[in-house]
């Protein structure tokens, strides 16, 4: 299976996915910390992939989404974006509506 089959794969088997660098208990940078402690604060479960372990992914994950920077944040199999989205969507109260579960 190729990288980006391997995403979809990811993308497609979770709900909520964080791809970031190390885990929500040890992020391995600011902004994935930022972001893992939103999802969280939202207190719904999530995937993640920590892409420091997993070379291929982190840069496959760019090119997946046309997007070039990590953390990236999947809900539903639709791409939100990195850290900065992320905060202006919870800031502006547009995420929970988001990644509340559908009835």
């Amino acid at each position: 299976m190729d990288t980006q089959d391997r995403i979809r794969e990811i993308v497609d088997g979770n709900r909520i996915v964080i791809f970031m660098k190390g885990s929500p208990d040890f992020p391995q940078c600011g902004f994935s910390m930022r972001a893992a402690s939103i999802l969280n604060a939202l207190g719904q479960p999530f995937h993640h992939v920590d892409v420091l372990q997993d070379p291929e992914i982190r840069q496959g994950i760019k090119v997946f989404s046309s997007w070039p920077t990590i953390p990236q944040v999947y809900v539903d199999q639709k791409f939100l974006g990195g850290s900065d989205i992320l905060t202006e969507m919870w800031e502006a109260g547009e995420l929970e509506g988001i990644v509340a579960p559908k009835a």
